[in-house]
């Protein structure tokens, strides 16, 4: 079929029936079809850097390019600045429709009304089909896909508060979002924003992007990362760590991730060794982390994901985008069916940035503000027979205390903890308090759900329904069409006095009916579909480069040997019992009683 029509047809399905209401197969060829005219209509470029001449002569050295650089240059060859430190976020929606609103529009209503009125967690409520590793993995790999940087200091955002609103000033100060230092001040440009990470799917969150940070945790010996003679992260990182920034938002979640993943590194590195015992250490480091963040990379793509939006046509076509139509028992036995991704799968295809310079974007980092994931509360038991150890908050989880409550907890006991309990559902009401007065360790104390709907006002994301427009998506026609709570919609109609149209995008992803088994909505699903995709298919160490000459056999067959809970048992085999039988990491595990 030509690749309009089908585009069309996929299109006219969607609209008029739904894509999560039609068989699984015909359900899938029209996520593909929406895919392609996403691809098609939701790129656009906000500028991309030139290279200088010595990054050009680099490019051309194959061993310079045979693994990743840690400021993200030389993924793409020919454009080797494409997604690295500092390029610009690029955008899902036409560029002249991301102005943000001039003030004092753009402070109304009140963030800090629409966080006290709609988004405040008055009963906890629950996401029963996952486990809280599900809400700290997400904020693992956030980690590592996209950073604004420290915010400016000067000038911040002055929100209005009501008069019996308890904040310990007045107005409430939220600093600004540090602008792109490449940008201008054209008005008639709209202002871009720049990546303190790399644009690219590469284990940053682990590694770093700070020469000093990165330099801090290796071992510098058969290629291995630092741990304490406890396994635990090494102490002394705390002294190249800028607790000020984004490593004040650690957390316990954080470090059982980073501490898992560090000893998955090692691990790698052990198996290669063992393959290759001339290798020297830098060689062996290189491949490892390759091969590792390509694993995180899976495991987000065929496992976490699946877990979030557990509905059969999705299950399978995040499934497909790793493995193609084909599946993973026949794909891994037979190997790859030509060049394309679908029926194949996005590893080991040809890279693709379909006419638009790679980045991720400012629509994208809006539709993962998924913080309700985060319990308030927290029961710590022992993996052994399910006895409580201790009970903990939030705030006395976070990145001050995280070194001392693993050694007292166990990490084993920790993610048992983890497993057996529930994140909080995505939705209205049921954004962590612990959250809505943070207490950072620089001593800055904030209103993170009041923040976060002003970010995505700040950044030029379009409001709610006209974000749906873009997305060729009905909008809303009445405040009982953003929810199917007739409560929830007469309190955002108080709210937003009355106009629709004013509705904050994380205010409807958050209130929209779900289709069947999404832990998010549909609108927020639309991004998901194109970047999901596009953080693997520009990316040329998952595409053209994702080879035994880069990875190793070995590497290849690690990534496709391992899945969460296989990492999980490699490290911490006491957890088995509550593993068994359990299909997804992500999901609920067993109570070990």
């Amino acid at each position: 079929m030509p690749s309009g029509l089908f585009m069309a047809l996929a299109d006219r399905l969607d609209r008029r029936v739904g894509w999560h209401r039609l068989p699984r197969l015909l359900g899938l060829l029209t996520l593909i079809g929406l895919r392609s005219r996403l691809r098609q209509r939701n790129l656009h470029d906000t500028g991309l850097a030139e290279p200088d001449p010595d990054l050009l002569e680099r490019a051309r050295d194959p061993e310079a390019a045979a693994t990743r650089t840690l400021d993200g240059t030389l993924n793409d060859l020919d454009s080797p600045t494409m997604g690295r430190i500092g390029a610009r976020f690029g955008r899902n929606v036409p560029v002249e429709e991301t102005f943000p609103e001039p003030e004092p529009a753009i402070l109304q209503p009140s963030p800090r009304a629409v966080s006290m009125g709609l988004l405040t967690r008055e009963t906890f409520l629950p996401a029963t089909t996952l486990n809280v590793l599900a809400a700290a993995w997400l904020q693992f790999e956030v980690h590592d896909w996209f950073s604004h940087g420290k915010d400016e200091a000067e000038n911040p955002w002055e929100v209005a508060l009501a008069a019996d609103d308890p904040w310990h000033e007045r107005p409430m100060r939220i600093a600004r979002t540090r602008r792109d230092p490449t940008g201008d001040d054209d008005p008639a440009t709209p202002p871009t924003y720049a990546t303190a990470d790399s644009h690219w799917w590469d284990g940053s969150q682990i590694y770093g992007s700070d020469p000093a940070f990165a330099n801090a945790v290796r071992a510098h010996e058969d290629g291995k990362l630092r741990l304490d003679d406890d396994g635990l992260l090494p102490r002394d990182l705390e002294r190249v760590v800028d607790i000020s920034g984004v490593a004040g938002n650690f957390w316990i979640g954080l470090g059982l991730l980073h501490t898992l993943f560090a000893r998955e590194h090692n691990a790698i590195c052990d198996r290669l060794r063992a393959e290759h015992p001339t290798w020297p250490d830098g060689r062996l480091y290189d491949t490892a982390r390759l091969v590792n963040a390509a694993l995180m990379a899976k495991i987000h793509t065929v496992e976490w994901t699946p877990a979030v939006i557990s509905h059969p046509t999705t299950r399978y076509a995040m499934h497909a985008n790793w493995w193609g139509l084909v599946g993973e028992r026949l794909g891994r036995r037979i190997g790859r069916l030509g060049s394309g991704e679908v029926l194949s799968g996005i590893p080991g295809s040809p890279t693709d940035h379909h006419g638009v310079p790679y980045s991720l974007t400012e629509e994208f980092v809006a539709v993962y503000r998924m913080h309700p994931l985060i319990p308030d509360d927290y029961t710590f038991r022992a993996v052994a027979d399910d006895r409580v150890l201790e009970e903990r908050t939030f705030p006395e989880l976070g990145a001050l205390q995280t070194r001392g409550r693993l050694e007292e907890i166990g990490v084993a006991n920790a993610l048992y903890s983890f497993g057996v309990a529930h994140p909080g559902a995505i939705t209205l009401h049921n954004y962590p308090r612990s959250l809505q007065r943070l207490e950072r360790p620089d001593g800055t104390v904030l209103d993170l759900a009041a923040t976060d709907v002003l970010r995505i006002r700040e950044r030029g994301v379009p409001r709610y329904n006209r974000f749906r427009e873009l997305f060729r998506l009905a909008p809303a026609r009445s405040f009982d069409d953003l929810t199917d709570d007739p409560g929830w919609a007469r309190e955002i109609e108080q709210v937003y006095g009355g106009d629709l149209d004013s509705v904050d995008l994380m205010v409807g992803l958050y209130g929209e009916p779900k289709p069947k088994g999404f832990g998010f909505s549909d609108t927020a699903f639309r991004v998901f579909i194109l970047m999901a995709s596009r953080r693997l298919k520009s990316d040329r160490f998952f595409t053209r480069d994702y080879t035994p000459e880069t990875y190793t056999r070995t590497g290849l067959d690690w990534i496709n040997e391992s899945t969460m809970t296989t990492v999980l048992l490699r490290h911490y085999p006491e957890l088995e019992p509550a593993l068994r039988g359990v299909d997804n990491a992500f999901a609920p595990w067993k109570r070990v009683i």
